[in-house]
């Protein structure tokens, strides 16, 4: 799989390690930044995150800030990137299974690194169920 990754200074160790363990599993991975624990804007790294998936460039992304709110809110103003915030492995796999998001935003300041690996994990096998969440995703296209 073709993965986008991204985080802000909030993320950043976050970031690196899923990274090298996606890399270290045989995925494609395209790490857009930041590298460091200099404070940034989280917009810029959400933006390139998802444009690499509007784009095609990457069939997922992942993001990471302190909260994941702001990363989410920069990657939804994206036509056809769906991004969702989760602090749990079950709603991972949700926001894929019924709502067809192609975006997992997740707050280092929220769950530890072992919950994050676990909700990369989950989001990155669960597909989109289609049927009935097929009209309800439709329902919020851009001009639905």
């Amino acid at each position: 799989m073709r993965i986008a990754i991204g985080a802000d200074h909030g993320g950043v160790d976050y970031k690196d390690h899923v990274a090298a363990r996606l890399r270290d599993a045989g995925h494609e991975v395209e790490d857009v930044g930041t590298h460091g624990s200099a404070s940034v804007d989280y917009p810029d790294f959400g933006a390139a995150v998802a444009r690499a998936v509007q784009s095609g460039g990457a069939d997922r992304g992942l993001l990471f800030c302190t909260t994941g709110q702001g990363m989410a809110m920069t990657a939804n103003k994206f036509e056809g990137v769906r991004a969702g915030v989760v602090a749990d492995p079950f709603s991972a796999r949700m926001i894929v299974a019924h709502n067809n998001a192609s975006v997992c935003c997740v707050g280092a300041g929220v769950v530890g690194l072992k919950v994050a690996d676990e909700i990369v994990d989950a989001f990155l096998t669960a597909e989109f169920e289609g049927g009935r969440h097929a009209r309800r995703v439709g329902k919020i296209e851009p001009g639905a």
